[in-house]
């Protein structure tokens, strides 16, 4: 099992940053290709970015490329997200997943965390 924990999230004007983070436990994380997933009101949860076990591979979603920077730690077991220049559209609850090697979808999930942009 791999346990993660997103921290980070909280309320910002437009223009300004936030950096979240997602701690994981259990099975060895560096093996995992890491995902930020983001749910707004009403909508369907969506792709944010991803990072391949040895940071190498990033995949971005075209509304954030540019402004987001996702990255890994895998010695602290920790996920990054730097969002820079946010937006009131990326309001949302911000997820962190975890897709085992070889697994087509992502295996574990945290709780989230609530990323709201005011305008």
């Amino acid at each position: 099992q791999v346990r993660l924990v997103e921290s980070g999230g909280g309320l910002v004007q437009a223009g300004g940053s936030l950096r979240l983070s997602c701690a994981a436990s259990g099975r060895s994380f560096s093996r995992f290709t890491m995902g930020w997933f983001r749910q707004a009101p009403g909508k369907e949860r969506q792709f944010v970015s991803s990072i391949g076990w040895s940071s190498g591979v990033t995949n971005y979603v075209d509304s954030v490329k540019g402004r987001f920077t996702i990255s890994r730690d895998n010695a602290k077991s920790t996920l990054y997200l730097q969002m820079n220049n946010l937006k009131p559209e990326d309001t949302a609850v911000y997820y962190c997943a975890a897709r085992s090697p070889g697994s087509v979808y992502y295996d574990y999930w945290g709780q989230g965390t609530q990323v709201t942009v005011s305008s």
